[in-house]
Order: structure tokens, then C-alpha cells, then sequence
């Protein structure tokens, strides 16, 4: 990833292609969590003009992977947009964020992800939609983008330890909320095992 981040920072239209492909899937997800998908497209179009603006200006810091660095500074142009988005709007996020999109994502036996494909239903999704919003976020950021804690944290402006308790609260709520709606009981050992691994 930062050969082709480097490569289309220097104009080379391919790399950019690669970033693209790259990125853009889980953007649009992130995306839709804010906007809605009647939205979303258009929203995510107006953070890619942006990125393709700013891309010069991104610094990957080299402490950590690239492909982290890249998705956290996109993530942190969608939110923005999206923030604009619905402030134009005048109205709150939308509750729905497409479930087909988060079904085919590929498994990673990670269970962050195993907890969204056991709760990859409509219900689900109005679940993370009911979480306060910086659980929300923090599990949009963590489970479907797929950025580490301090990324995370790097988009929504906090400190990877309140990232990572956010992240972990909103896990906990989500199973709560699943478990009691008749949901799968193995989601909490799920949540429970990604608590354990965030820290």
C-alpha cells in the first residue's frame, strides 16, 4: 500500500486506481452508517475529490502500516463530509447501513468481524444505529473500516485508550441489545474475546 499511496501522490493515475480499490469499499460503509445509502454515493464521491485534492499532503507517519495511516485519513475526510452532509440536511444519521455489503466482506477469524457477521441483519445495524455515537462510531471505525485503536482514534479526534473503551461499550451494548432481541449467545463470548484482544 505505500508504494501505490506514494506512487499516486506523485500523479501516477494507476496507484491512485489501487488506493481506490483499496479503500473505497469500506468507506462507502463507513459512509453509509452516517448518511444512509441514499446518500452515501454521493457523499463518498465528494470525500474522493477531496482526498484526490489533498493527497500530497498526506504524511504517513512510519511508525506503523501504511494501509492504517491511509484508511484513517480518508476515514476522517468521509466523516467530515458526512458531518457536512447531515448538517446540510438538517437530520440526524440514518439507522441502516446495507447489510449486503457487510455480508461480503471476508471472514479474517477476527471477532470483531465474526460479531458482525453473526449480527449482519437489519436488526443488527438498528442496533449499532441505537448505540450513543461515539460507540457507534467507534464500532463503524474498528469493525468496518478495520482501522487499530490508534487510528481510529487519530479520525475522531481522541486517545487510543478512549477509542478502545468506546469501541469496547459499544461491543458489550450490541450483544446486550442482540441477546435480548433473541439473538445468537455466542456473540458475547465473540465480544468478550475482541475486548481481549483490543487491549
Amino acid at each position: 500500500m505505500a508504494t501505490a499511496v506514494r506512487a499516486a501522490q506523485e500523479g501516477d493515475e494507476e496507484a491512485f486506481r489501487v488506493l481506490y480499490r483499496a479503500v473505497q469499499p469500506q468507506l462507502l460503509q463507513y459512509v453509509r452508517g452516517f448518511v444512509g445509502a441514499a446518500d452515501a454515493e454521493d457523499v463518498a464521491s465528494e470525500a474522493w475529490l477531496q482526498i484526490a485534492r489533498d493527497l500530497a499532503s498526506f504524511r504517513d507517519p512510519g511508525a506503523g502500516d501504511t494501509g492504517d495511516a491511509i484508511r484513517g485519513w480518508t476515514a476522517r475526510i468521509a466523516r467530515n463530509r458526512a458531518l457536512d452532509h447531515l448538517r446540510a440536511a438538517g437530520r440526524r444519521p440514518a439507522t441502516a447501513v446495507g447489510v449486503e455489503e457487510l455480508l461480503d466482506r471476508p471472514a479474517e477469524e477476527d471477532t470483531a468481524e465474526e460479531a458482525v457477521a453473526a449480527v449482519g441483519t437489519g436488526r443488527a445495524l438498528a442496533a449499532i444505529a441505537s448505540l450513543p455515537r461515539d460507540q457507534a462510531e467507534a464500532v463503524l471505525l474498528r469493525v468496518v473500516m478495520g482501522l487499530d485503536s490508534k487510528s481510529a482514534a487519530k479520525v475522531l479526534g481522541k486517545r487510543p485508550g478512549a477509542m478502545r473503551m468506546a469501541t469496547s461499550r459499544g461491543l458489550r451494548r450490541l450483544a446486550e441489545l442482540l441477546e435480548s432481541d433473541g439473538g445468537p449467545s455466542s456473540v458475547t463470548f465473540s465480544v468478550s474475546r475482541t475486548l481481549e484482544d483490543m487491549r
